[in-house]
C-alpha cells in the first residue's frame, strides 16, 4: 500500500503513519477508502507537542464497527465517504468541522478522487453558500452592527464600550472576508498561516493582520479602513453576480454609513 506522505513529516510521523495504514488495511480492508492527515502536521506547523490527526475514510458499513481512537500522538477518527460528500449549511452543527479539510493532505484515496474532491467541497464555498453567509445569515450585517456601535462609542468618549464591540466585529468580519473570496474561515490559530501560505486576493497577510490588531485596540480608524475593504469587496462580488444584495445590506444603514467612511 502506497501513502503520499508529506515532505515535511519527520521519521516518527512518518512511522506513526504507516503503522496506521497497516493496521487499518489489516482490520478493513477494501472497506477502507481513503486516509487523511489533518491538524498541524497536515499543515508544516506541527510543534514538540503536536499530534497527528488522521481521518480514517471506510464504508458505510464498517464505520458503524469503527469507534474513533485517541492518545497523546495519535488521533485516529473513522469518517464515512457518505459524510465526507455531505457539506453541512452555515451555522449548522457540521459547520464549523469544515475548515478541518481546507489544505490538507490526502495519503491514501482508493475512491478515483472523490476524498481529495470532498476535501476540496468541504473547504470552499459555492455562489449560493456565499450568499447564505454574507446575507442569509447577516454576517455582512453583523460586523456592520457591531463597527457601526464601535465607532459610536468613540465617537461619544466611551473608548472601553468602543474596544469592546471592535472585538465583538471580527468574527463577523471574518467570515465576510473568506467568504467573498469562496472560502471557509480558518480557526484563529491557523489565521496568520493561510493568509501567508494561501492569500487572499483583496485581503493580503500585511494588510489583514495589521487591521485586527488595531481592531483589537479600538481604533476607529482600523474599523473605517476595514469598511472601505469590505465594501469594495462586495461592489466586486454583486458585480460579478449580477445582483444588488450586499449593496442592500450596506445601503440600509443610510447616515450610520458616515460614521464608517474613511
Amino acid at each position: 500500500m502506497e501513502l503520499e506522505l508529506p515532505d515535511h513529516l519527520t521519521e516518527d510521523q512518518r512511522a506513526l503513519l504507516i503503522d496506521l495504514a497497516d493496521r487499518n488495511q489489516a482490520e478493513h480492508g477494501a472497506d477502507l477508502l481513503g486516509l487523511v492527515l489533518s491538524g498541524s502536521a497536515a499543515r508544516g506547523v506541527a510543534t514538540a507537542r503536536s499530534d497527528l490527526d488522521v481521518y480514517v475514510v471506510l464504508t458505510d458499513d464498517a464505520a458503524q464497527r469503527r469507534p474513533a481512537a485517541r492518545s497523546a500522538t495519535l488521533d485516529e477518527l473513522p469518517v464515512t465517504l457518505t459524510e465526507l460528500e455531505r457539506v453541512p449549511a452555515f451555522g449548522s452543527r457540521g459547520w464549523w468541522f469544515r475548515w478541518s479539510f481546507a489544505w490538507v493532505p490526502t495519503l491514501l484515496d482508493r475512491t478515483g478522487g472523490r476524498v481529495p474532491a470532498a476535501l476540496q467541497r468541504q473547504a470552499t464555498l459555492t455562489p449560493h453558500e456565499v450568499d447564505a453567509v454574507l446575507v442569509e445569515h447577516s454576517r455582512l450585517d453583523g460586523w456592520l452592527n457591531y463597527a457601526y456601535r464601535a465607532v459610536k462609542s468613540d465617537r461619544d468618549g466611551q473608548p472601553l464600550e468602543c474596544r469592546l464591540d471592535a472585538a465583538e466585529s471580527m468574527p463577523w468580519l471574518l467570515d465576510v472576508v473568506f467568504a467573498l473570496a469562496g472560502r471557509v474561515r480558518p480557526y484563529h490559530k491557523y489565521l496568520p498561516w493561510e493568509l501567508r501560505e494561501h492569500p487572499l486576493p483583496d485581503w493580503p497577510a500585511d494588510v489583514l493582520l495589521p487591521l485586527l490588531r488595531r481592531t483589537l485596540d479600538g481604533d476607529p480608524g482600523a474599523l473605517r479602513d476595514t469598511f472601505a475593504r469590505v465594501d469594495a469587496g462586495c461592489a466586486a462580488h454583486d458585480a460579478a453576480g449580477g445582483h444588488h444584495r450586499t449593496r442592500e445590506v450596506i445601503d440600509d444603514w443610510g447616515d450610520g454609513l458616515l460614521l464608517l467612511r474613511p
